[in-house]
């Protein structure tokens, strides 16, 4: 991102981003990632998707039932260090309560960054930042209820059908995907556009689906590389490092 001018709008930028960021363990329908979260940002992710479990303070990182063996403390250490050592960059990280239902994350997302974190690291507003005012910071994408601790995860333009039943359901799913990225180019240049490729069923494991939709997208990106277009944010489900770069070469 060093390379993006400082007045351009990250409403503007095409990043990569995955889907349930720490998904590592838990089996086939739990596992959405292979890579570490410092392989993911040193590979060119700079939008993580991480759902927290809430216990009586404390936060950890689970996909459903399974947990991941982190906490969010966990998860901010590798942010911090990642902007520590690459202060031209910028990420951005959607927090979700995940599996607990106590409507009451807030509080404990504040201790942690506190704690793990420091406060001058978010970006401290709804707006969206340019990418020199981002630069060095951590853009919270808060889907959660409580006053503001950065952008509204609900204010971007999202497409996220992530219900895919069965195999035979694949070609729905790309077809959901691919409309939205039409869509980004011509959509409104004031708001983030964000698209998940992941998906997942009894009968449509994540790593299946990727397999399918990460080879549709790429195909789909080579089409369009000749053409300087804004895609928004791409999430995905064990990305190869192929389609993640040719994904941050739209800019």
């Amino acid at each position: 991102m060093s390379t993006i001018p400082d007045d351009r709008p990250l409403s503007e930028i095409t990043m990569p981003g995955t889907h349930n960021t720490m998904a590592l363990y838990g089996g086939i329908y739990a596992e959405c990632q292979t890579w570490s979260l410092a392989s993911q940002l040193h590979a060119g992710i700079r939008f993580l998707d991480i759902r927290v479990r809430h216990v009586k303070g404390n936060l950890t990182i689970h996909h459903g039932v399974s947990y991941q063996r982190v906490h969010f403390g966990h998860v901010l250490e590798g942010v911090v260090d990642f902007l520590q050592e690459y202060p031209k960059e910028t990420v951005l990280m959607r927090i979700k309560e995940e599996l607990s239902e106590t409507n009451g994350i807030y509080s404990a997302v504040v201790s942690y960054i506190h704690c793990y974190a420091h406060w001058d690291l978010l970006w401290h507003s709804r707006l969206v930042p340019t990418m020199g005012e981002a630069r060095g910071k951590l853009v919270v994408l808060q889907d959660f209820s409580g006053p503001d601790l950065g952008m509204r995860y609900r204010s971007l333009d999202i497409a996220d059908a992530w219900k895919v039943p069965t195999l035979l359901h694949v070609t729905a799913k790309w077809e959901s995907v691919s409309k939205h990225l039409n869509a980004a180019p011509v959509g409104n240049k004031a708001q983030i556009f964000l698209t998940y490729t992941s998906g997942a069923g009894v009968f449509a494991p994540p790593r299946v689906v990727a397999l399918y939709i990460n080879e549709k997208l790429y195909h789909y990106l080579m089409g369009q590389s000749e053409q300087n277009q804004r895609f928004g944010i791409i999430t995905m489900d064990f990305p190869a490092a192929p389609l993640i770069q040719m994904i941050i070469d739209f800019n």
